[in-house]
């Protein structure tokens, strides 16, 4: 009975070490994760559970995420949000997706193009923000200057709070309802900026997943009569779904989370961080107002904490929605 045992136990042995030994591989990343992910997040969490300002520090409870709920500057913060994310990533995407749709075909020059087109990606945000803030200077700002060439008024650019279907309501002599205006003029200019900037990126990840499908199934299709379109619609959409999927996710994550261009056009531009009238003034930007500004350390820390739970929630709802129509062909 004992001899039989002995294969056992040392195919159990094996184990066992192979188990210790893929932990303490484990081991290294496990302790970065720890000290500079969920140690930092703990801690912010229980600032976020006091009144701290410097040296006064007081607990509160969840008294800072109360308060935040009946912010006027915090809603009207998420409401700006909702507006630059809305109006830059399904912008940038469709844009994204007919630029590498184009690039894909055999066209003369392509690689030049497709170079061009990812060059504003690997530049610095804040040098790009800085090129851009000069851009729509309402003074000195070749666009502007430009305008006045051809005859058209110059805009105020990043320093405008009025909404934009409000200035083209005035234009076209419509009166648009109060709270209809939609956003800002100088939030507008900076989602400009945000789709010139990933764009190529987003062109050039559609170009790697359009290099994936089948030229075969093409071939097949054509041979059946079919159009370029159907191609397109039937063929290059659904096998592209994953890719689609993937930069959706992404850049809805990206975009509640920007702050570096917004940061550097807003406050370059003459005026207070945020723009004018708060009118650019996203929850990111909100969050280091309250914090560097306001010397408000746990009340920041509770709207960073609002915003997290808001990504993951919209994060899980888009990949609930989203897993469903994803063709893995």
């Amino acid at each position: 009975m004992g001899s039989k045992g002995k294969p056992f136990e040392g195919k159990r042995g094996a184990r066992i070490k192979e188990a210790i030994q893929g932990y303490l591989y484990l081991l290294p990343a496990t302790i970065i994760i720890f000290v500079f992910h969920l140690l930092p997040v703990t801690y912010a969490f229980y600032i976020s559970l006091h009144k701290w300002k410097v040296k006064k520090v007081a607990f509160v409870a969840f008294q800072n995420y109360i308060k935040a709920l009946n912010d006027p500057l915090f809603w009207n913060s998420l409401k700006v949000t909702v507006f630059y994310v809305v109006g830059t990533v399904p912008v940038t995407l469709i844009l994204a997706l007919i630029i590498a749709y184009l690039l894909f075909q055999k066209i003369q020059g392509r690689s030049i193009y497709r170079t061009v087109y990812f060059l504003p990606y690997i530049t610095s945000t804040v040098a790009s923000s800085a090129v851009w803030l000069w851009i729509f200077n309402p003074r000195h700002g070749p666009l502007n200057q430009f305008l006045e060439f051809i005859g058209l008024p110059p805009q105020r650019w990043l320093n405008e709070p009025r909404g934009i279907f409000e200035i083209l309501g005035d234009a076209l002599g419509v009166n648009v309802p109060k709270g209809f205006g939609g956003p800002s003029l100088a939030l507008v200019s900076i989602m400009v900026f945000v789709i010139w900037f990933y764009v190529g990126y987003d062109a050039t990840i559609f170009l790697a997943g359009l290099g994936s499908i089948p030229s075969e199934l093409y071939e097949a299709a054509k041979i059946d009569g079919a159009g370029r379109w159907q191609l397109f619609r039937y063929i290059t959409l659904p096998l592209l779904s994953p890719t689609i999927f993937f930069l959706t996710l992404v850049a809805t994550i990206g975009s509640f989370q920007a702050f570096n261009h917004i940061y550097v056009m807003t406050s370059g531009a003459g005026g207070a961080l945020g723009g004018p009238l708060h009118t650019t003034t996203t929850t990111t930007i909100y969050i280091f107002d309250t914090f560097y500004n306001r010397i408000n350390i746990g009340y920041a820390t509770a709207i960073a904490f609002l915003l997290f739970w808001l990504i993951l929630g919209l994060t899980i709802l888009q990949y609930r929605i989203g897993e469903r129509r994803v063709f893995y062909g």
